[in-house]
């Protein structure tokens, strides 16, 4: 199962980490071999880059976040960019009438 994760970057031993949002294999490891960027996030400057087309199509597959993640994701509204696409969908293949 694919899972939108972050992945460790910048010098070693550093006392605040530097994190990319990337698209990996649950199985593999932390440094492991990514699918996809997304983004990335700086915990200490309060900066997130979010590519949220990425972000959509992996969530549509069934991507499931980790924890950090769904609350990045919350507070920059990712989630309503996906009940919205999701909702027109619907609306297109005639499931919901309104």
């Amino acid at each position: 199962m694919v899972k939108p994760r972050l992945k460790r970057c910048g010098r070693k031993q550093r006392a605040a980490a530097v994190y990319r949002i990337v698209a990996i294999d649950g199985r593999s490891r932390r440094e492991g071999k990514d699918l996809c960027k997304m983004g990335f996030y700086d915990p200490i400057n309060n900066q997130t880059s979010l590519n949220i087309p990425a972000i959509l199509y992996f969530l549509e597959k069934g991507a499931q976040p980790t924890g950090t993640l769904f609350d990045i994701f919350k507070r920059a509204g990712v989630f309503i960019n996906f009940v919205r696409k999701s909702i027109n969908k619907k609306k297109a293949k005639g499931e919901i009438l309104i």
